[in-house]
């Protein structure tokens, strides 16, 4: 049975005290022991937090994650931040391929696909995401360009690289456009994923790869969404920020 996993992405919010209160109502409203065996929870906090939140999650088993990753090792790359740093903060997963960063930095499936196998290579996992925009979907293009990003981001995989990655699915055109995506409409896409990942690997490693949704995931949609055989998780936005809002979506499952 595939784990399943939430993962909280804040984006470019809560510096470090905002960090501090997160947790303590998280920790003070929650326990990892009600919910199901099988779920990961996980917080990507902006940068300049990750190193209060490795400090407050040192007895937790909730995962720490990074939002992006440098592909470069060290060196003259100013504004970067290396793999190696990541892991002396005890991250554990690193998100990347964001919309936002495709949007706004250019970045291309080549560039994810090394950043991805960079955090392979340090034993860390990379959430990589993948998604069409609003002219794409309603130009009917969405397997066309999804199967075209899968197979850019996973190129030179191996099986036993695919085993130990996680796919997150955004829905770029559903994302503050005002379009909402139904559980049906994700639970598509999800499978024609996994049909792409069983026809680069096989039926036993696609069965094994978590895939997220990432597309305006709430407390209200939330739960019919959980229900979709193929959806494994949520990567989640603006509603990762207050502890409570997190809760009911991790309870969700």
């Amino acid at each position: 049975m595939r784990t399943k996993l939430v993962v909280g992405n804040w984006k470019m919010n809560s510096g470090i005290e905002e960090t501090k209160t997160f947790f303590e109502n998280l920790i003070e409203n929650f326990s990892l022991q009600n919910i199901n065996h099988l779920m990961q929870v996980c917080i990507c906090p902006p940068f300049t937090s990750l190193n209060t939140a490795s400090q407050l999650l040192q007895n937790s088993t909730i995962a720490l994650g990074a939002q992006d990753v440098s592909v470069n090792e060290n060196g003259a790359f100013t504004g970067e931040v290396s793999i190696s740093m990541l892991k002396e903060l005890s991250c554990q997963f690193v998100i990347v391929g964001h919309s936002e960063r495709r949007m706004y930095f250019k970045e291309t499936d080549s560039l994810i696909n090394k950043k991805a196998i960079k955090i392979l290579e340090h034993k860390l996992t990379p959430i990589i995401c993948v998604g069409e925009t609003l002219e794409q979907r309603e130009a009917d293009k969405t397997n066309e360009v999804i199967k075209e990003q899968i197979n850019g981001v996973i190129e030179n995989m191996s099986k036993e690289d695919l085993l130990k990655i996680v796919i997150a699915y955004e829905p770029v055109w559903a994302i503050g456009t005002g379009k909402n995506a139904t559980s049906k409409q994700a639970e598509e896409v999800h499978l024609f994923i996994r049909k792409l990942l069983t026809i680069k690997s096989n039926i036993n490693v696609s069965e094994s790869i978590s895939i997220l949704y990432g597309g305006s995931v709430k407390p209200e949609n939330a739960k019919e969404l959980s229900e979709q055989e193929n959806i494994d998780g949520f990567l989640v936005g603006g509603a990762s920020l207050k502890a409570n809002s997190f809760i009911s979506i991790i309870q969700s499952f």
